[in-house]
């Protein structure tokens, strides 16, 4: 009987003693969760950053009267191409054709009498200066006749490029005074794009590229597609704005089928290189107020918060200018469930199959 009471109760020490060895394994087990790890890297990367623009015309002009009457023909109509020297308005000539006929009387009148008096000299009738003040008189009805064939000219309007006629402000019939606006007309063939840029982005640019290189950009239009062609960048302005601590860009894009028009706005993709930069992932990262962090993996799987400093952002990358070292392992999984000093076991993922897995979610 003593040997059954003593064989019961070793049988319950063992029992419990593998009861509380499995739960301590299992415990164990639970207080080293498995997480996704990955190193950081370095390569070269190309950003592309957005600037909001301004699409003009490389000719937008004012087309005014130059002479005041009544608009007598308009020859053109709002948004019709013209060429140049084609005839676009006529004001009233009439005051124009009655002046240049007056003048050219007074001209001919003015070379008889230069004519007469010249004879009157030959024959020393008449003084050197009698003949001079002929000639005198010869010239000013001679430059009198000029300006009247300027008026006249000047009441016909010709477009003075090939251009896009805009809406028209005056009709058949008005009554115009010198300097009233006719119309505008734009020359489209090539449009000139200009953006602001910033002096850290500026001084960027112009270590990356010499002075009067055409750097390529392309166009984002309002309807968010791309422009069909690629521009470049051709000048920069002389000053910064003050104001605003930007300088102007200004970049030219072709524009053969005319789909682009002056006074439209949109986004120029600027692409700019930066060798051997250091990329993680961004959902590698957190934030504390306006601080970014990261959690190191050390080489005893044990996980450290450490704050980083990051400078472009891709999608789904940051560039990182402070805080970390290549070949460094990153948290990249369980950012909510683990504290400073948590040890994990690790499972090690190759960066570019992490950036490609992301690219694909992107792309979906």
């Amino acid at each position: 009987m003593k040997r059954r009471a003593l064989g019961w109760w070793v049988a319950a020490l063992v029992a419990a003693g593998s009861a509380g060895g499995c739960h301590h394994a299992h415990h164990h087990a639970e207080a080293r969760p498995r997480f996704e790890v990955t190193t950081v890297v370095k390569q070269d990367v190309e950003i592309t950053r957005p600037y909001v623009c301004q699409i003009r015309s490389i000719q937008h002009i004012e087309l005014r009267a130059l002479e005041g009457g009544y608009l007598r023909d308009v020859f053109v109509d709002e948004g019709q191409m013209v060429h140049r020297g084609q005839a676009l308005f006529q004001i009233t000539p009439v005051l124009y054709q009655a002046e240049l006929a007056r003048t050219s009387a007074e001209v001919q009148h003015a070379q008889v009498e230069f004519q007469n008096t010249q004879l009157l000299r030959q024959g020393n009738v008449v003084s050197p200066n009698e003949l001079a003040l002929a000639q005198a008189t010869l010239n000013q009805a001679s430059a009198q006749r000029q300006v009247a064939q300027a008026h006249l000219r000047f009441s016909r309007l010709e477009a003075p490029f090939d251009g896009i006629i805009g809406r028209l402000m005056a009709r058949r019939g008005s009554l115009l005074e010198e300097g009233d606006l006719l119309t505008v007309l734009a020359d489209n063939s090539e449009m000139w794009v200009y953006f602001n840029v910033s002096e850290p982005e500026y001084l960027a640019y112009r270590r990356s590229h010499a002075l009067g290189e055409q750097v390529p950009v392309r166009l984002r239009m309002a309807n968010n597609e791309i422009y069909e062609h690629p521009g470049v960048i051709q000048t920069i302005e002389a000053d910064f704005n003050n104001e605003t601590g930007t300088i102007a860009f200004r970049a030219g894009f072709p524009n053969r089928e005319g789909l682009l028009r002056h006074g439209e706005t949109g986004e120029i993709l600027m692409t700019s290189s930066l060798p051997r930069a250091l990329i993680i992932p961004q959902k590698a990262t957190y934030t504390v107020l306006d601080k970014t962090f990261v959690f190191v993996v050390g080489a005893d799987d044990v996980v450290r918060a450490r704050e980083i400093t990051t400078g472009e952002s891709m999608p789904h990358q940051y560039v990182v200018t402070n805080g970390l070292r290549e070949g460094e392992r990153i948290l990249i999984e369980g950012l909510r469930r683990v504290r400073d000093g948590d040890t994990i076991v690790p499972n090690v993922r190759d960066p570019r199959q992490v950036f490609d897995e992301l690219s694909h979610l992107m792309a979906e």
